[in-house]
């Protein structure tokens, strides 16, 4: 008994009829258009032209997704058949393999930055192309764009709940968007005189810092728009600037081959960190979790500045080399060599061990921070990985009653999800899980 009704029958049999007059097979063409009793005149608008092809490509892509899913549930079930401990530790400790879980496009231009919701699977990314786009970075698909900005997007942030974003742009304008009102720009902030390379929100989100080509540092306050504060010291464009997870130091790094370490309130210079030998891109403040870790590179003793924010600075540059430094002394504690390009993003792991680079070589890189030493490289996209993320969310279990809560209904606090995502000059945001 046929499985297709008739009108399939006879679009599979015009689709096969089609294919075979296209590529001159006229002898098994004559046969089947005899045997099938079909009258078939081409018509390059008929809804069987072309059908074959498509549907065989269709079967070709639906045969290689069946196969990245049996992969990825083999690996997923021997995760599953390991103890708990043993299933807890290599998620705290996981780093990013190939291949990605999911590959975003739509952006029409290099991506310049992306940077994860705090507490949702939401992704936003910047571009060239002078869009920012929202996805679920979980299920991999494409959610919203915003415009507003005229020229290159350079960089975004989410303040700590993730009802704000923030956007800077080479059109002189930081703008900020309102997630809970349909992403609306609610705000533009005026007063860089160049691109605006970098922006952050300040601990408490009250304050924006930003960065740009015109050499200077800005803070501004969010709810007035206003500028707040102006520093100035380095000579040449300022191409990122962070604050230390307390707000008392802001890190900055410039294309005069600086990194300097800055009071926020004051405006005074702390430090004036030397020995890159070409532009500084990117600079990190290492989280009090890869103190131990550090001080162990470094042969540091612990002090009782143990849980003092700041501490220590990474940064990565285009002389190809990633350095760590010592805020207070102003020394480098190690040079990290590997990478073949430019070091465009550094992310800490959140467990404190490993510091993750991404660099114009297309990897990604997992440096063990005790040792100094490049224990893993993945081959990440095929153009320069201009952009790196960490994030961490926290998932509840299916009978847990609160959604944002720290504990689940059973009494048992949420499971926290590392994700990986990379941009690249190539115009893909790649999205890396467990």
């Amino acid at each position: 008994m046929s499985l297709l009704s008739d009108r399939q029958k006879d679009d599979l049999h015009k689709a096969m009829l089609d294919y075979l007059y296209a590529n001159n097979h006229m002898g098994a063409f004559n046969a089947l258009k005899e045997s099938a009793d079909l009258v078939y005149t081409p018509d390059p608008n008929a809804r069987y032209t072309g059908l074959l092809e498509k549907k065989w490509t269709s079967v070709i892509r639906l045969q290689k997704k069946i196969m990245e899913l049996e992969n990825r549930n083999a690996a997923l079930q021997e995760e599953l058949s390991a103890s708990p401990a043993k299933r807890a530790a290599s998620q705290s400790d996981w780093l990013p393999r190939a291949p990605a879980a999911h590959v975003l496009t739509g952006h029409r231009a290099p991506l310049t930055r992306v940077t994860f919701h705090p507490q949702y699977s939401i992704l936003a990314s910047a571009s060239e192309d002078a869009t920012v786009k929202i996805w679920d970075w979980e299920t991999g698909e494409f959610e919203r764009t915003l415009k507003g900005h005229t020229k290159a997007v350079n960089d975004l942030d989410f303040d700590h709940k993730g009802h704000l974003l923030v956007t800077c742009s080479s059109d002189l304008f930081i703008k900020i968007w309102d997630s809970q009102n349909e992403w609306k720009n609610t705000k533009t902030f005026v007063g860089h005189e160049h691109a605006v390379s970098s922006v952050r929100f300040m601990p408490g989100d009250q304050l924006i810092v930003s960065a740009s080509r015109d050499r200077t540092i800005r803070i501004f306050d969010v709810a007035s728009t206003h500028q707040v504060r102006t520093l100035s010291g380095h000579n040449e464009w300022v191409r990122c600037v962070i604050p230390s997870a307390d707000g008392k130091l802001l890190a900055s790094c410039s294309k005069d081959q600086t990194v300097r370490i800055w009071n926020p309130l004051t405006g005074e210079l702390k430090s004036d960190l030397r020995g890159h030998e070409n532009d500084v891109l990117v600079v990190a403040f290492a989280p009090v979790a890869a103190y131990p870790a550090i001080r162990e590179l470094a042969g540091i003793p612990t002090t009782d500045r143990n849980k003092q924010q700041g501490l220590f600075v990474a940064s990565g540059a285009r002389d190809k080399t990633i350095k760590i430094w010592d805020t207070q002394t102003g020394q480098i504690i190690r040079n990290l060599a590997g990478h073949d390009n430019w070091v465009r993003a550094l992310a800490f792991h959140p467990c404190g061990k490993y510091l993750l680079s991404s660099s114009d070589d297309k990897t990604v890189r997992v440096w063990e921070l005790k040792t100094g030493r490049c224990i893993k490289t993945v081959e990440a996209h095929s153009h320069f990985v201009s952009t790196l993320s960490w994030g961490r969310q926290a998932v509840s279990g299916p009978n847990d009653k609160k959604v944002n809560g720290t504990e689940g209904g059973d009494g048992e606090p949420e499971k926290l999800v590392n994700v990986v995502a990379t941009g690249s000059v190539d115009e893909t945001i790649k999205i890396w899980l467990p």
